[in-house]
């Protein structure tokens, strides 16, 4: 039995994440159970689970919670949610808190000696070798839970770094992939409609914009080692193979499943051994077809702004996810346009892409002054 831990329980990751717990409760146990909001679904999840604790941003939904829940301790705030990190006994923690935020968290998880299984892409991209040192100091492995990463780390399993090429993470390509009118004037409804995945809002603009695949290649490169140029992305619209690796002499070795996130969820939380899965797997006879094409960066130049801020170095990364996260922000309430993401992530990266960092708290500085920045140039026109 191993305890888990889910940070981000009510979103899309944490409600699949106990999907596969629900399926195998002789396995697996939520102990903590933590959100920012939506006090209805955590409420629902606790009675469901039955876990130690839950966590939820404010005060007064905690409040909400304890008059609901006599048996389980409520806390409240980011700083009690990582005192209550510290002192759960978790196997592994399920990192899916989105953006940014799920930084110190997950950095809690780790240094509390706890697995983790990571779904938030944006901490690895902020943090990638801070998380790095205190997951190898503390002798832990961080396991990637993002379909692509998973795939990757699967892929890579038995091989020799020396006899691998290069990695090759997969796109849907997004909404827009075909699309043939004005970028300029592409609704946030319109990007919000994914042609193959469920998400969460944040997520399904980075998969508009393909800065989720930018993303992906600084996260692959601080997870496996590979340098961006040995890290590609090529688009597949049937979303099957979920990434791939090539070999030196040519082989290619790709991971299929079928479009569910609980297959790389289990496969992170039973790691390092396969059990069977309680859910119907890919049927590779029902008519598969797969198509793979090169990306287009001028289409959508947000992929060669990642390339770019992994080359640049130092606190690069975590300027252009500070950058992005406002920008999406700030088009999805219609104060920018779809074409003006890039163009803010392009001048925060020119502006601040060069600073340095020396510990956590320094990366924690320069993304809240990128993020002033970005808020700066919206209010002034780009």
């Amino acid at each position: 039995m191993k305890n888990i831990s889910i940070l981000g329980s009510t979103g899309s990751i944490g409600r699949s994440t106990l999907k596969v717990i629900g399926a195998m409760p002789d396995k697996f146990r939520p102990v903590l159970l933590a959100a920012n909001r939506s006090k209805e679904a955590l409420l629902e999840q606790a009675l469901q689970f039955k876990p130690d604790s839950v966590a939820i941003g404010s005060r007064a939904d905690a409040i909400w919670l304890r008059e609901r829940l006599s048996d389980v301790q409520v806390i409240s705030g980011s700083e009690d949610l990582l005192r209550l990190i510290k002192d759960t006994q978790a196997h592994i923690t399920i990192s899916a808190i989105v953006g940014a935020a799920g930084l110190k968290p997950t950095m809690a998880a780790i240094r509390a000696g706890s697995q983790i299984g990571l779904a938030n892409k944006e901490s690895m991209v902020v943090a990638g070798s801070f998380m790095k040192h205190a997951a190898q100091a503390m002798k832990i492995e961080i396991l990637p839970i993002d379909s692509e990463h998973n795939a990757l780390h699967q892929c890579l399993r038995g091989e020799k770094v020396s006899e691998v090429k290069r990695l090759v993470l997969t796109a849907s390509g997004g909404p827009f992939r075909t699309y043939d009118g004005s970028f300029d004037n592409i609704t946030p409804n319109q990007a919000l409609k994914h042609p193959t995945w469920e998400m969460g809002r944040k997520i399904s603009i980075d998969s508009a914009t393909m800065m989720n695949k930018g993303l992906e290649v600084i996260e692959a490169h601080h997870l496996f080692g590979f340098p961006s140029d040995a890290i590609d992305i090529v688009v597949h619209p049937q979303s099957m193979v979920h990434s791939m690796i090539e070999t030196v002499d040519g082989s290619y070795k790709c991971q299929l499943s079928k479009t569910d996130m609980g297959d790389p969820i289990q496969y992170a939380l039973t790691y390092p051994n396969r059990i069977p899965s309680p859910f119907p797997g890919l049927d590779i006879t029902a008519g598969l077809h797969l198509d793979f094409f090169p990306t287009d960066e001028t289409r959508f130049p947000c992929i060669r702004l990642a390339y770019d801020a992994l080359e640049i170095g130092g606190c690069a990364p975590a300027v252009l996810n500070a950058a992005n996260e406002i920008a999406v922000e700030a088009f999805l309430q219609e104060k920018i346009k779809f074409t003006d993401i890039a163009k803010l992530n392009a001048i925060c990266l020119e502006k601040r892409g060069k600073s340095e960092a020396g510990d956590l708290d320094d990366v924690l500085a320069i993304d809240h002054s990128v993020r002033k920045l970005a808020g700066q140039l919206i209010k002034i026109g780009l």
